[in-house]
């Protein structure tokens, strides 16, 4: 029996990339957004980010559409940081999102990378971290 393994490491940042996400406020975003995304059938392996933005690694089952998923998860999450009113401002998404292919050998480096989001992003930009991305992807 074959498997399908179909993995994707995505960023999106807050609008205007806006630091309003600290530590405790992410914490409780990541296991929202863990548990929304099981009840509807899509595959979370590990979120990380920082302030101002967020990563997450999805493993897609083969009949689900990348975009779809995304708009779903950053639509969930910032109704759900709305209603909860854990920020002092309305919260919005970035519409435009960052999206790499995962091989299933790299998942763990990508979870480990993910867990170290925090301490990366101390010296770090998020503008930084997506051009050594494009750097990798360009070859």
């Amino acid at each position: 029996m074959y498997k399908t393994y179909l993995y994707a490491h995505v960023i999106w940042a807050i609008r205007n990339k806006e630091t309003q996400m600290s530590k405790p406020i992410r914490v409780v975003l990541y296991a929202h957004l863990q548990k929304m995304a099981e009840e509807k059938g899509i595959k979370i392996i590990q979120v990380g980010g920082a302030a101002d933005h967020i990563h997450v690694l999805i493993q897609l089952h083969p009949a689900q559409n990348l975009a779809q998923v995304i708009r779903q998860l950053k639509s969930e999450s910032a109704d759900w940081l709305n209603a909860t009113q854990l920020l002092p401002t309305g919260f919005e998404w970035e519409e435009e999102y960052a999206a790499y292919s995962v091989s299933p050998s790299a998942v763990k480096q990508v979870t480990d990378y993910l867990d170290r989001q925090e301490e990366y992003h101390k010296t770090k930009s998020l503008e930084a971290e997506l051009e050594v991305f494009e750097k990798v992807q360009n070859g």
